[in-house]
């Protein structure tokens, strides 16, 4: 075992917690697997790392994941007889003001609907928890029975001696010179010992992997950031089983550690570390401490711990961590260079996370997929403005500084904007767009008039824009909005294999003639959606293909990677040079007819069709296609023409009524319509038939195509959820992540949630889950409620859109 290998089947280059589970994972699965450390296990991030396992987040997968965490660790120092530290001594949260409250009660509903037990606590019961704080300001807490801490270090070691029994062979004090690529394929790494030959690599070097994976022309997004803590001598009243304490409200997180205290937190002003690269020998090593910086924190914790002002402090940690531009970690396949995986970025919450990410990481080296949906952290998400090190640095430090701050509905970043700008932008902004941003680009929310404010107001009640959206929801049903599209993604695949290839990847017939338009998901082999998007036939040889924002990454590399080999089929990312106007309501066909020779009459261009017609001196790829419900085209056109286009839209349509309008309104149209949306409502871990969506699935024609087995089966088989719509009382504010109550059970939760302007009432989108099987009548044959904030209120199902089931306004 301790001959340096010359060959391995996967190569896992970093020592830490990360790469220690992957090791153990993979081992566990059968691999050949050799993990090399530079220099020591545990010496990079993962020695300093304070520890605490909490598992709740707001996506039920990644929660799935942390849960896996606790369970690995409740049972590893027994397999192994190495010594991990784990402790399930609970966790605490506290809420210090109505706005908290809200959301710590937003929280313990959420923990219910993924199944986890978490009680709401007055501050009293919370004080006989944990005796040491004051609780005059605290007006609850949450209580999770479940969560623990654990030794950083002695847990990464107990991973590894795991790994060995499983045969995983491990080197420390070899460092990783080159990641041989040849003619874009991994040959193997080569090290200060000596080369090894494999076709993977998997990088888990915590805050040296951003450099290391930029060498093979991987992108990476994160940057250390110096986090710091304090350890304090023994304190009366701090026990073994002291629960761990998180007082976001005082930006700060405690554990008990040999009697004494942890306390670290978030800072509002975090400090980048190692701006031009870091030190060579940076092994086992902390920085200074920095009391004056580390102050802010300390102030604000003996309001709550008044025992630390007189208590011995052992040390002031100070060690960098590294932190991505959204707060979440990264996984998965580099869409840059195949069999190249990455495990890095963790945020702080190495350790939570470790156990999960580790076997998340190994089964998607083995299979090519994750276990389960991880699309929350899957390095796909990233995109362009995500190459830069100053975007970066600006989006991370504002993450980092809201680590502990509140998670509004609907909140927007601040930093590094604006960055990509349709031409519309400076237009758009005089009118009154607020805007959001999605992978860099800028997108009208909403648009204020009058006196209204021109900003967001965040909050967990109605919003300040309510009645803007409103306002443009009423348009768009009765007259006509304009939506600047333009940051949708869109690709052209070319070729003489073009069809054949998109065929096998589309669940949905694609093969109709020039200026079919079909809307279509892609499976994976299980049957789940890894693709919603739509795909317009141009030519026999060629295709455009529509999908959102935030997928661009991911879907190209889905539909790149996914092209059968030896097809002629290429595939281009043109979304930079494409503006997207969205013309919808029941005016849009007097509108546009008024500005174009075309024939737009029903009869001439139907509904899922498009044609290239002009405007105002423009070629106009104009798609009768929609996502709210009305009649409408998306009309995609080269950016010089967009502000000629639209200035001649919005002077013909005045007369007509015709408004600007934002993503908001999307939203709250599209859920009156049940439409799906990628990401929330359907995903790889659901199929067309579970999510309502079986008619866009091609099984009537014999036609192979990818999932068409899962599919299949499922279709005789029956399905154990399906996607609903629910309404509540006009009051009640959904967010999503509702517990879904059926006679009394939980059986689901609110995937996507909003209000109905044209029906009036709030809306939710969900599955209805039974391991016995569902079908259309046992939906609509249940009692439901939802618990919302922790109170359960009535509800009702739907299996049909609230607006328009028909489809005739969408096809007048």
């Amino acid at each position: 075992m301790s001959e340096f290998p010359t060959q391995a089947r996967a190569v896992i280059i970093g020592g830490g917690i990360i790469g220690c589970s992957t090791a153990y994972h993979l081992a566990d699965l059968g691999w050949d697997v050799v993990l090399l450390e530079r220099k020591k296990l545990t010496s990079g991030t993962t020695f300093h790392a304070a520890g605490l396992v909490g598992q709740l987040r707001s996506n039920a997968n990644i929660t799935q994941l942390l849960g896996y965490s606790v369970d690995l660790y409740k049972r590893l120092e027994a397999e192994t007889g190495q010594a991990t530290g784990w402790k399930m001594n609970g966790g605490l949260r506290l809420a210090c003001n109505a706005e908290r409250w809200t959301e710590v009660k937003r929280q313990a509903t959420t923990a219910h609907s993924f199944g986890l037990e978490m009680e709401l606590l007055t501050p009293s019961e919370a004080q006989a928890l944990w005796p040491l704080m004051q609780v005059d300001d605290v007006i609850g807490a949450a209580y999770m029975p479940t969560d623990g801490q654990a030794n950083p270090s002695d847990i990464t070691l107990s991973l590894a001696k795991g790994a060995r029994q499983k045969g995983a062979r491990i080197f420390e004090d070899t460092k990783v010179t080159e990641v041989i690529v040849e003619d874009g394929v991994i040959r193997g790494v080569q090290t200060q010992k000596g080369r090894i030959d494999t076709p993977i690599v998997i990088a888990c070097c915590g805050q040296w992997t951003r450099a290391f994976a930029k060498r093979v022309g991987v992108n990476v997004p994160l940057v250390p950031v110096e986090h710091q803590y304090m350890v304090t001598e023994r304190l009366d009243g701090v026990t073994p089983d002291l629960p761990t304490l998180r007082d976001p409200d005082r930006l700060t997180y405690y554990k008990e550690e040999v009697g004494g205290l942890v306390m670290g937190g978030y800072e509002p002003n975090p400090i980048f570390w190692a701006k031009g690269g870091i030190p060579k020998d940076f092994h086992y090593t902390l920085l200074d401490s920095n009391f004056d910086h580390f102050e802010q924190l300390m102030e604000l914790s003996l309001g709550r711990v008044p025992a630390l002002e007189t208590a011995g402090i052992k040390t002031l940690t100070n060690g960098p961590e590294s932190f991505t531009p959204d707060g979440n970690f990264i996984l998965g396949e580099a869409p840059e260079l195949r069999n190249f995986f990455v495990g890095a970025g963790f945020n702080a919450y190495g350790i939570a996370a470790g156990g999960g990410a580790g076997m998340a990481l190994a089964e998607w080296v083995a299979t090519g997929a994750p276990p389960y949906d991880l699309w929350a952290v899957d390095i796909r998400r990233f995109g362009r403005p995500h190459f830069d090190d100053d975007w970066i640095r600006s989006r991370t430090y504002e993450a980092y500084g809201k680590h502990y701050t509140m998670a509004w509905p609907h909140e927007e970043h601040s930093s590094a904007r604006p960055c990509r700008k349709s031409p519309l932008y400076d237009i758009l902004k005089e009118g009154g767009a607020v805007f959001g941003e999605k992978l860099g680009w800028e997108r009208p929310n909403w648009f204020a008039e009058g006196t209204e404010d021109a900003h967001d107001i965040y909050t967990f009640q109605t919003p300040n824009w309510h009645g803007a959206v409103a306002r443009e929801h009423k348009a768009a049903r009765e007259a006509a909005v304009l939506f600047d599209q333009t940051s949708f993604a869109k690709f052209t695949l070319k070729g003489p294999d073009a069809e054949a290839a998109l065929g096998w990847i589309a669940a949905n017939d694609v093969r109709g003639p020039a200026g079919t338009l079909t809307y279509t998901q892609m499976l994976n082999d299980r049957g789940g959606i890894e693709c919603d998007l739509t795909c317009l036939r141009v030519a026999p040889d060629e295709f455009y293909i529509v999908t959102g924002t935030g997928f661009a990454t991911h879907d190209f590399d889905h539909i790149a990677r996914n092209i059968p080999a030896g097809m002629n089929a290429q595939l281009v990312d043109v979304t930079s040079g494409l503006a997207v106007l969205s013309l919808m309501g029941p005016k849009a066909r007097e509108i546009l007819q008024s500005l174009t020779h075309a024939d737009v009459s029903n009869g001439a261009f139907p509904f899922g069709t498009a044609q290239t017609i002009g405007i105002a001196g423009a070629p106009v790829r104009a798609l009768r296609v929609t996502y709210v419900g009305e009649l409408g085209w998306e009309l995609h056109l080269p950016c010089e023409y967009a502000t000629a286009v639209y200035a001649a839209l919005h002077k013909a349509g005045a007369p007509h009524g015709l408004r600007n309008a934002g993503y908001r309104a999307i939203e709250s149209l599209r859920l009156e319509k049940g439409y799906r949306a990628w990401g929330s409502d359907i995903g790889p871990d659901h199929t067309p038939l579970e999510a309502g969506l079986g008619w866009a699935v091609k099984l009537k024609t014999g036609l192979e195509f990818r999932g068409r087995a899962a599919c299949a089966a499922q279709k005789t088989q029956g399905v154990r959820k399906m996607m609903a719509t629910f309404t509540a009382a006009k009051d009640v504010i959904l967010s999503g992540r509702e517990t879904i109550y059926r006679d009394g059970e939980r059986c689901g939760w609110l995937s996507s949630a909003g209000f109905g302007h044209t029906v009036g009432l709030p809306i939710g989108m969900g599955y209805v889950r039974d391991p016995g099987g569902v079908t259309r009548d046992h939906v609509l044959g249940g009692q439901y409620e939802l618990e919302v904030a922790g109170v359960r209120v009535p509800a009702k199902a739907h299996m049909a859109p609230l607006y328009d089931p028909d489809m005739q306004r969408v096809k007048a």
